[in-house]
C-alpha cells in the first residue's frame, strides 16, 4: 500500500486552502458503509450498534452495509491494522457505496496509516464522518485534499436511546445531504451522561439532557475567515512528528477546532499541547480557535481551560485571535457536524460562526 501521498506523486501532509475536493452529496436510497478503524465496540455491544444502524437508515433513507471487518472484536482488529485500512479502501473503491461513517472511536487507528493509500482517497472522494480517534482518518482525508466531516458516530449520537435528537438529525442532513451554508446552530440542551450499553436495565433508557448556556466568546475584535480543521486534541498528538502531520503551509489561515475526550486530560496538559502548536508556528498562522464543550470537566475546570487557552495565545502574541468555547463538538451530546476543509467565518462581534461553503458537491 502507498504511504503518505507524497511518496507516490501527491501532496503529503496536507494541501492549501481552496484545493479541497468536495465529495458528492448523499441522497435517500444511497448505500453508506460502516467502518471500524480502531475499536471493536460493535462486537461488544451489538444491540447498540444495531440501533445506530437502524436509526441512521430510518432517519435519512439510506442503506447501511458493513465493511468486511467492521464487526470484528477488539483483539482481532488490534492485531490487524492492515485489514482496517483495507476496509476503508474497500468502501472507497466499492461503486455501490456513496458514503462512509465511523462505527465508534478508540485509541490507536494511527496504526492504519502506514497501510493507507491516500491517493485512493483523492481518486474516490466520498463523505466520511466520525470523531474522536477518527481524527486520524479525518486528517488523512484532508492530507489527500478531500473534505471530511467531524461528526457523530453510529454508536454515539446516531444510536441515542429514544431516537436521534432533532439537532443531530438536522446537522447531519445539512452537512451530508443538503450542502447547506449559514450560521452554526447551537443546541439548546446537552448531556455527558453515560448509561452502560451492556446493561439491559438501562441501555434503552433515554438520557437526561440539561439546558445549554451556549457558546462562550473569549476574545477577538473583528471577523476572520479560514478553513476548518482540527479534531480531538489528544489524538492529534499521536500524529505530531510523523509523516502524516500536516505541512506548515497547511495551517495557514485555519479555523482550528479542538475537542477533548472522555479521559478529561488535565487543563495543564491541554495547555502544553497548545503551546506546541505555538512553537510550530501554527498559532501564528491560524485565524481563529474553536473549543468544544469538554467532557467530564467540573465548572472550575471549564473556566481554567478557557483561561489556559488565552494564556498560551498571549504567550505567542495572539490576543487578537477570535476564540469561542463551549461549542457542540466532539465528546458532547448532541454534537454538530463540521466539514473540515471548508471555509468558515468566525465573527466575535456578531457572535456567530458561519459556514461559507458546503462540504459536498
Amino acid at each position: 500500500m502507498a504511504g503518505p501521498v507524497g511518496s507516490s506523486g501527491g501532496t503529503a501532509g496536507g494541501v492549501g486552502a481552496g484545493a479541497f475536493v468536495k465529495p458528492p452529496r448523499l441522497r435517500p436510497g444511497d448505500t453508506v458503509c460502516a467502518v471500524s478503524l480502531s475499536s471493536g465496540a460493535a462486537a461488544r455491544f451489538p444491540d447498540r450498534y444495531r440501533r445506530g444502524r437502524r436509526q441512521f437508515e430510518e432517519a435519512f433513507g439510506v442503506n447501511v452495509v458493513e465493511a468486511p471487518h467492521a464487526l470484528r472484536d477488539d483483539a482481532w482488529l488490534y492485531a490487524h491494522p492492515e485489514a482496517r485500512a483495507e476496509d476503508l479502501h474497500w468502501a472507497l473503491e466499492n461503486p455501490e457505496v456513496r458514503g462512509i461513517v465511523s462505527v465508534i472511536g478508540g485509541d490507536e487507528s494511527v496504526r492504519i496509516l502506514p497501510h493507507l493509500d491516500h491517493e485512493l482517497i483523492r481518486a474516490h472522494p466520498k463523505p466520511f464522518m466520525g470523531f474522536s480517534d477518527a481524527t486520524v482518518t479525518l486528517t488523512a482525508f484532508q492530507n489527500a485534499g478531500v473534505v471530511a466531516f467531524h461528526g457523530p458516530a453510529l454508536m454515539t449520537d446516531l444510536a441515542e436511546a429514544g431516537g436521534i435528537k432533532p439537532y443531530v438529525r438536522r446537522s447531519v442532513s445539512r452537512a451530508l445531504f443538503e450542502g447547506w451554508t449559514g450560521p452554526l446552530e447551537h443546541s439548546p440542551e446537552w448531556t455527558e451522561q453515560f448509561l452502560d450499553w451492556g446493561d439491559p436495565a438501562v441501555a434503552d433508557r433515554p438520557r437526561t439532557f440539561l439546558p445549554s448556556e451556549g457558546p462562550v466568546w473569549l476574545q477577538g475584535g473583528s471577523a476572520v475567515t479560514g478553513r476548518l480543521t482540527g479534531g480531538n486534541v489528544e489524538v492529534l498528538e499521536f500524529l505530531k512528528g510523523t509523516p502524516w502531520w500536516p505541512r506548515p503551509e497547511s495551517w495557514e489561515g485555519v479555523v482550528l477546532c479542538l475537542e477533548t475526550s472522555e479521559e478529561a486530560p488535565p487543563v495543564t496538559l491541554v495547555g502544553r499541547f497548545l503551546r506546541n502548536y505555538g512553537s510550530q508556528g501554527i498559532l501564528e498562522r491560524a485565524a481563529a480557535l474553536l473549543l468544544a464543550r469538554p467532557m467530564r470537566y467540573s465548572a472550575e475546570q471549564h473556566w481554567r481551560l478557557q483561561e489556559e487557552a488565552l494564556r498560551v495565545l498571549a504567550e505567542f502574541g495572539r490576543r487578537d485571535m477570535p476564540v469561542v468555547a463551549n461549542l457542540d463538538l466532539g465528546h458532547t451530546s448532541p454534537q454538530t457536524v463540521l466539514p473540515f476543509g471548508c471555509m468558515a467565518e468566525v465573527d466575535p462581534v456578531g457572535r456567530r460562526v458561519v459556514l461559507l461553503e458546503p462540504g459536498v458537491a
